[in-house]
């Protein structure tokens, strides 16, 4: 993303845009939902977007026929509020499945399911004593009441600590060298102690896992909430890219899209803190070094997702971990194992997952390559495979994927509300400590919706003061 270094009086005086409360930089969840949080308080609000499509990581494309189907797979979790509580705003609850799904580990070249109690205890690859720490490591999990006790713990230490050497190295190891890579054993604690808490909350009283779809997928709720917005008078405007925010050195001014200045007392960016860090290029305001350097110091990792249409499922697995360090991808999500292949004319939709640098070969594959690359280890892991079984595949990218998250995070973790007047930062970098996720972009969003109306109603109450 570019940066503008013109001085700010030179972007006020080629005001083309009509001035608002706020200015929202990205139209996912997290934009999304902080629009709708000011405009039911009478705000207006201008969201600008650089893709041609709201929605964010949650964006979703045309597979024929007028079906769409997301980029990067999604589920709810039966804890995740936010996002069910939402659709009941909207008026699309009806929408809303649950689905008893399976779970599995990819390990030594065989399938071991994971779905149930009873499956960790067929789990071959540990000793019997090693099979029951495991079981037993998520009790002792749950015993963790805040997530503070871990601050200070990588997640390396924690899970060896409840379930052994053994079982970290064959369970758990390869999972955060899959997600992370080199930041593998700096990983915190308290993102696994997230993780571990959002299984143990979608499980029935048998232990199997209870997700929610909802039906249309993300695309049927991104338009339930685009409507209502518009309905609300929020300007949405997709495929600008925004250029640089500005201040007049006190506070903030606006900001520069696609060569137009959108002036506003109030912005909110939604881009990873790195990107935020760079419109800032040029602004006059003393807090701008501190901010940027704090902005640019969250690290993030990338990801590639290969999408397959195939004409006969892989498996009953819906989502499969991959422990094995020779297969390229860390997760095989068979989508249709949640949601009913007949809604994608028949086909069985898979996604194939990797974190990874955005200077990593695979990353930098053209879509051919990468799906040419895939074929032999997807073979490897379902015999049965044939690259005839493919109707169409996809490959998506995402530069800023997943924040690395550190033991200590809270002294790296941006505040939403900057030292730059009417200037604020949301994202998943800041969900902590809580990981990435739909649910938390809405909590989070409409957070941040509140924080800045209030902020309008207190500047509006002391410009009558001084009348």
């Amino acid at each position: 993303m570019s940066t503008d270094t013109s001085t700010d009086t030179t972007a006020q005086s080629a005001t083309d845009a009509e001035p608002v409360d706020a200015v929202i930089v990205g139209a996912g969840f997290t934009g999304l939902s902080a629009a709708l949080e000011l405009a039911l308080q009478g705000r207006s609000v201008r969201v600008i977007e650089r893709e041609e499509k709201a929605g964010g990581l949650a964006a979703s494309f045309d597979i024929g026929d007028g079906k769409r189907l997301e980029r990067f797979y999604h589920h709810w979790f039966s804890s995740d509020e936010e996002m069910i509580r939402l659709c009941e705003r909207l008026g699309i609850s009806h929408l809303l499945e649950a689905h008893e799904t399976r779970t599995g580990i990819y390990y030594a070249n065989s399938v071991y399911r994971l779905s149930a109690p009873l499956d960790v205890l067929r789990f071959a690859p540990l000793p019997l004593r090693d099979r029951i720490r495991l079981g037993l490591l998520a009790l002792r999990a749950q015993r963790v009441k805040h997530w503070r006790e871990l601050e200070s713990l990588t997640a390396r230490e924690w899970l060896v600590s409840l379930g052994g050497r053994r079982v970290y190295d064959v369970v758990w190891r390869p999972l955060l060298e899959g997600k992370f890579g080199k930041h593998a054993d700096q990983v915190g604690a308290t993102w696994m102690w997230t993780k571990l808490h959002l299984r143990g909350g979608s499980r029935t009283r048998s232990g199997k896992e209870t997700l929610y779809y909802i039906k249309g997928g993300s695309e049927a709720l991104l338009s339930a909430l685009q409507q209502r917005l518009e309905s609300l008078g929020v300007d949405i405007r997709t495929g600008m890219p925004v250029e640089a925010v500005h201040t007049d050195g006190a506070s903030v001014s606006g900001v520069t899209a696609a060569g137009v200045f959108h002036p506003a007392p109030q912005v909110l960016i939604t881009t990873a803190p790195r990107l935020a860090a760079g419109l800032l290029d040029g602004a006059d305001h003393p807090a701008i070094p501190e901010l940027q350097r704090r902005w640019s110091a969250v690290d993030y990792l990338g990801n590639v997702c290969l999408v397959l249409e195939n004409n006969r499922r892989l498996s009953d697995t819906y989502w499969l971990n991959v422990n094995d360090p020779g297969f390229p991808y860390v997760g095989v999500i068979e989508h249709t194992n949640l949601d009913r292949p007949e809604r994608y004319d028949g086909n069985h939709v898979v996604y194939l997952s990797k974190y990874l640098p955005t200077d990593a070969e695979l990353y930098r594959m053209s879509d051919e390559e990468v799906f040419e690359y895939s074929l032999p280890h997807i073979r490897r892991m379902f015999p049965g495979f044939e690259r005839s079984w493919v109707q169409r595949y996809h490959v998506w990218r995402a530069e800023h994927a997943q924040p690395v998250i550190t033991p200590h995070y809270t002294r790296t973790m941006p505040e939403v509300e900057s030292r730059v007047q009417g200037l604020y930062l949301a994202g998943m970098a800041q969900v902590f400590p809580e990981d990435r996720g739909t649910n938390y972009a809405v909590r989070d969003g409409r957070r941040a919706g509140r924080l800045i109306a209030d902020r309008l109603s207190a500047a509006a109450s002391a410009r009558s003061s001084r009348v």
